[in-house]
């Protein structure tokens, strides 16, 4: 199969084995190899390309969820999104209900944090051009932080230390839905940590 046959037959920038086989696509690994030397294709991960012609029309949430799900963008890329802490973040955090993974492509680095089925919700889906991507709301964005960080967190001093944005936390956290998702966790230290930081951003 040549170059240009592949692209037509696909109509997507990044692909996967199965969307080879889906279609019925037979592409030999020396194909994939000259491709690659040649600056035509790029590698997300073992099994994943992308086409490197289009790689500017590709977002990397999108590349996130691709290579690793389920997923969903949470954590600190999530806070910095909503502008609820102050630090940009530079490499793309997910959660998932799969093993703790780290990736890096030409896209960024990308690391995913385990999290239990049962707390894998409150998330909303954000569709690109080419596919779509998963993003926490910005209550389960604080909550999968604080969880994932509760032995790093233990009093008042440490929770300031993440210099919350108070005023965005007052503005676009809705009290009563993170109530409803806390009681999901139910988790004592988690519920006392919360309740701090609600008292902190209501001075």
């Amino acid at each position: 199969m040549k170059y240009q046959e592949l692209k037509k037959a696909l109509k997507v920038p990044y692909f996967n084995k199965m969307d080879l086989n889906q279609r019925n696509l037979k592409v030999y690994p020396y194909q994939f190899n000259l491709w690659t030397k040649k600056g035509a294709i790029g590698k997300l991960k073992r099994g994943m390309h992308f086409f490197i012609e289009n790689i500017m029309d590709i977002e990397s949430e999108e590349i996130a969820f691709f290579i690793y799900n389920p997923s969903y963008i949470s954590l600190e890329y999530a806070l910095s999104h909503y502008g609820l802490i102050p630090e940009a973040v530079f490499s793309i955090t997910s959660v998932t209900t799969l093993a703790n993974r780290s990736f890096k492509n030409q896209f960024g680095n990308f690391l995913y944090k385990h999290l239990k089925p049962e707390l894998f919700f409150g998330y909303k889906s954000v569709n690109t051009r080419f596919g779509k991507y998963l993003l926490a709301e910005p209550e389960k964005a604080v909550l999968d932080y604080f969880y994932l960080n509760l032995g790093k967190i233990d009093n008042n001093e440490d929770i300031e230390e993440l210099r919350i944005n108070e005023e965005i936390f007052n503005e676009i956290i809705d009290k009563k839905k993170l109530e409803k998702y806390l009681k999901i966790f139910n988790i004592k230290k988690l519920n006392k940590t919360i309740n701090l930081l609600i008292e902190i951003c209501s001075r």
